[in-house]
């Protein structure tokens, strides 16, 4: 049993005995020390102990098509949340940087390091330093007058959407096959502007592009290391040594190489530079 399920099975035993044998006291009052928050804590000494508190969810017919809209809302607006965090990885730089780290992981034939979640971990935080211009616009153009209460919701969603709608359209300036694929396969007008590509069309051909991008980059990162394996097994065949692993013994020479050309640097570097 892993040490994360046994504190949260500790945690919820913990709250189980609270609820089922509350702490017995009289009704007090404690004041928070100097230079805090302002405020009080108290215990309700009126609560009989064993006692599990209920709660009450209620289902009833709508009463108007008012209330019928605002449980479709509430259900796409959970829906949309379950599926944030897919929206926000194929919608951003996140997609490129992710495959490209795994490629680079496969190509020198390590298996466990880094791990998967160190990966992952690089490609959220590069996505963070290369996305942060975006993220400022949104930020700066719908959330904060949203908040502010001087733009409604729907004003907010379109503005939020214009900055990625234009990071996906710049990916794919040099190269709009996508777009007209999922185009035509919508059966719709050959498009102006920017402005004539649905988002439903752009989303799916920013992926695909990116898919492709991803896998070009990959086959320039395997061409080295492969040349490198080659080079290593023929030196064992030549040796007579069948029975020894060529991936054994190249693995140690392409993290040499790796380290010698700064790879994670020029992987990076060249990274950044693609998304520009």
């Amino acid at each position: 049993m892993s040490r994360s399920t046994t504190c949260v099975r500790f945690i919820f035993i913990c709250i189980f005995i609270a609820l089922l044998f509350p702490v017995s006291l009289g009704a007090q009052t404690q004041n928070f020390p100097e230079g805090s928050a302002t405020g009080t804590t108290g215990i309700n000494a009126q609560r009989q102990a064993t006692r599990i508190p209920f709660v009450n969810f209620e289902i009833r017919e709508p009463q108007s098509n008012q209330e019928v809209a605002f449980s479709i809302q509430l259900l796409i607006l959970l829906t949309v949340l379950s599926l944030a965090p897919s929206l926000l990885i194929l919608t951003t730089s996140f997609l490129r940087i992710s495959i490209v780290m795994d490629f680079i992981k496969r190509a020198l034939s390590l298996q466990q390091v880094p791990p998967t979640q160190v990966l992952n971990g690089i490609a959220f935080f590069l996505t963070l330093f290369i996305m942060w211009p975006t993220f400022t616009q949104i930020y700066t153009n719908s959330f904060s007058p949203f908040a502010e209460g001087t733009m409604n919701i729907e004003t907010a969603y379109q503005e939020a959407e214009k900055p990625v709608r234009m990071f996906m359209y710049r990916q794919m300036a040099n190269d709009t096959s996508s777009i007209a694929l999922f185009m035509s396969m919508a059966k719709l007008e050959k498009p102006r502007t920017l402005a004539d590509v649905p988002t439903r069309v752009l989303v799916p051909a920013f992926i695909l592009h990116e898919l492709t991008v991803a896998f070009k980059i990959g086959i320039l990162l395997y061409l080295p290391f492969i040349i490198v394996d080659m080079v290593v097994a023929s030196i064992l065949m030549s040796m007579g040594m069948i029975m020894l692993p060529p991936v054994q013994i190249s693995m140690p020479f392409k993290l040499i190489l790796f380290i010698l050309v700064d790879g994670w640097g020029l992987l990076t570097t060249q990274l950044f530079q693609s998304f520009l």
